[in-house]
């Protein structure tokens, strides 16, 4: 577990107790019974914005903390643990590749925005059903951009995509040449196929050919962080439902075959928990960061997936009914799963990288 600092554990805090409190999953229920396009509560989004979430990444002369990405990793497990709907994971992403990228001026204009909660933006790659960031075919002429980007999180609540194109990371704003289909995930969140019809672009310049690697490997780390937080929820919800529950006279929990198994799972969830704070460390030092941000996110699928498959199988068939909390975290993790990158796809990229 990793060593943090006195704010850092004021933010980790402050964080699970406002989720725990004001965010628990009765809340997400609430905002999947409204179908509003967005899905989330922009009132509970604006109270993170004010205590300083959204800029937890972003420097303190553009209106951030500048804390880093453990701090926002801590603050993302927290919410991650009542599956809190909010665009804050996508809007730290985008800001992110500001940061890196960003001109003076485009970081002047859009980041105090990005940190105040004024403005929701999220990040545009994939063109397919599968990652793959060698496939774009999205392409600007003119200042304008042309192509479509699929399951696009947080889009419908977005007023910014940095979007990927064949030549690099470009800003466009909500508006005339942006259109959104709606795509229903098993999630119950935002997601969408945007489609850009000569969309006014404003390129990101800065941060070198790498700047798409280097702000999809941040979009990993942090996606892992808030998996960690589902990992953890369902293992502590599985665990005191085993010793409640009641079957044969005896308490399930007194089964020595479920012993086991929840043995297995907390020592994965150990090996996750490493791997996770790993990558966050690693964007934070700025040393390894696509061979850790790889392990993290592999790591999170991996563990994710097992936990949340036994997480039902110890339920029994209970669990899966919309009674029970626990099914909701199987479905917001196939989803978390897919994105940027399945673990195929990430062992093959962390062999690329080791040279293998």
């Amino acid at each position: 577990m990793a060593v943090l600092n006195e704010e850092q554990e004021m933010l980790r805090d402050m964080a699970r107790e406002w989720a725990t409190n004001e965010s628990p999953v009765t809340e997400f229920r609430k905002v999947r019974a409204a179908g509003e396009p967005h899905a989330y509560n922009a009132d509970a989004y604006a109270t993170m914005a004010e205590m300083g979430w959204a800029g937890v990444i972003i420097p303190e002369e553009h209106g951030g903390s500048d804390f880093g990405f453990m701090s926002a990793g801590l603050v993302v497990e927290e919410l991650g643990k009542t599956l809190t709907a909010s665009p804050l994971v996508a809007t730290t992403i985008a800001a992110s590749a500001i940061v890196l990228g960003g001109s003076d001026e485009q970081k002047a204009k859009w980041l105090p925005k990005l940190a105040s909660g004024e403005t929701v933006a999220t990040l545009a790659v994939d063109e397919g059903a599968h990652h793959d960031p060698s496939a774009i075919e999205a392409s600007v002429s003119g200042g304008k951009l042309t192509g479509k980007k699929a399951f696009v999180h947080e889009a419908h609540g977005a007023d910014l995509f940095v979007v990927a194109a064949k030549d690099g990371l470009y800003l466009v704003e909500k508006g005339n040449g942006v259109s959104l289909t709606t795509r229903k995930l098993t999630d119950q969140r935002s997601h969408a196929d945007v489609s850009f019809d000569g969309a006014a672009a404003e390129k990101l310049e800065g941060g070198g050919d790498s700047l798409l690697d280097d702000v999809l490997d941040r979009a990993r780390v942090l996606t892992a962080a808030e998996m960690l937080g589902m990992a953890q929820q369902v293992f502590d919800t599985t665990l005191d439902y085993l010793k409640q529950r009641v079957q044969f006279n005896q308490v399930l929990a007194t089964f020595q075959a479920l012993q086991h198994r929840m043995a297995d799972l907390f020592a994965d969830l150990a090996q996750m928990r490493s791997a996770v704070e790993a990558g966050l460390q690693a964007v934070d030092g700025g040393f390894g960061v696509a061979r850790a941000a790889t392990i993290a996110k592999a790591e999170a699928n991996r563990v994710l997936h097992t936990i949340s498959n036994q997480g039902i199988q110890l339920h029994g068939g209970i669990g899966m009914t919309d009674e029970y909390d626990v099914g909701f975290y199987l479905k917001r993790a196939r989803v978390l799963e897919a994105s940027w990158g399945s673990s195929s796809y990430l062992k093959d990229r962390f062999a690329k990288l080791a040279s293998y």
